[in-house]
């Protein structure tokens, strides 16, 4: 049985729908937060739950009597997939308690539970691209510290992998933490720039473009992301390890916008601004190590993702 945290997230929702076509059976909890849209978060939970195999529990990940009370009733839980946080860069800002107890309080009830489920095989956890910085070596290699994050959301992250170093290596559990690398697809977060910016240019709104539009991003398509997850489900570490989820091909902010124009048949409206406070200007994942051990290789390119995207935004949103 798998436990799988964040099930009504984007990711969570992509990985739990494979894992249930695969024949396993998948406990999915999340405390359906309104981060962003709930309905959205509700309508992809109804997609997963007319199967049989699917058990959801609105559960909050900090909430150590509730993660207990549902570890001791499924014993036999065997691996853990733990998607769940509290998302978005500029959302700190904001927000700051938020990340404390979703993705520090949060992340340690999580390898608590793991400590304690004596059938647990493997431990999988999401970690972010946003611990890198403002690195100015592309790609961005494991080998890096990561010592200087710029928002306090890339802070939060790079303390959940210090945790899960400490804890695998106390108790002798297999823990692998992936650094996605902006995600998107269908069933997308309405926070992401591809979603925000698709929806704008659809209604003939502005776009907020940052740093005059001079960043590039390593956009990756959700399907390659699931596959990445998949293979570290099916393949155990021993102790503690990381691996880059990214497409290693990152692209202007000015050809993806026009990408999102191509696949919407209108023109954006731009509001160019300055760079944004905890922002960076490149990503760009180094994923050797993701391809020799996981198998992983990126197929979707930005081209083909982003019409697939606005398809189903328009499907979606009518």
């Amino acid at each position: 049985m798998i436990l799988l945290t964040g099930a009504a997230g984007f990711i969570g929702f992509h990985v739990t729908q494979k894992l249930l076509a695969a024949g396993h059976a998948v406990i999915g909890i999340d405390n359906l937060n309104a981060y962003y849209d709930v309905n959205l978060k509700k309508a992809r939970l109804r997609q997963l739950q007319d199967n049989k195999n699917f058990t959801f529990r609105e559960i909050n990940i900090a909430d150590r009597t509730a993660m207990e009370s549902l570890a001791a009733q499924n014993p036999n839980i065997t691996h853990i997939v733990h998607l769940a946080a509290q998302a978005g860069v500029r959302y700190s800002l904001e927000n700051p308690y938020a990340y404390a107890e979703s993705n520090l309080t949060g992340q340690l009830v999580m390898l608590e539970t793991a400590r304690h489920l004596k059938s647990l095989k493997n431990f999988i956890y999401a970690s972010s691209s946003s611990v890198y910085g403002n690195s100015s070596t592309a790609p961005f290699a494991l080998s890096e510290r990561c010592d200087e994050p710029v928002s306090l959301y890339a802070a939060t992250k790079r303390s959940g992998e210090m945790l899960a170093y400490s804890y695998a290596s106390l108790y002798g559990f297999p823990a692998t933490g992936l650094r996605f690398f902006t995600v998107y697809g269908p069933w997308g977060r309405p926070d992401m720039a591809y979603f925000s910016f698709t929806k704008n240019i659809t209604e003939g709104k502005p776009i907020k473009v940052f740093n005059n539009g001079d960043l590039r991003r390593d956009f990756t398509y959700i399907d390659d992301i699931v596959a990445g997850i998949l293979a570290a489900i099916d393949r155990p570490a021993a102790g503690h390890r990381l691996f880059n989820l990214g497409n290693h091909k990152p692209v202007q902010l000015m050809d993806f916008i026009a990408t999102i124009e191509n696949a919407t048949g209108k023109k954006a409206i731009m509001d160019l601004s300055s760079m944004a406070a905890g922002d960076v200007y490149e990503t760009c994942a180094d994923i050797t190590e993701s391809q020799k051990i996981l198998g992983f290789e990126p197929k979707v390119t930005l081209d083909t993702g982003i019409p697939i995207f606005v398809d189903w935004y328009k499907s979606y949103f009518g």
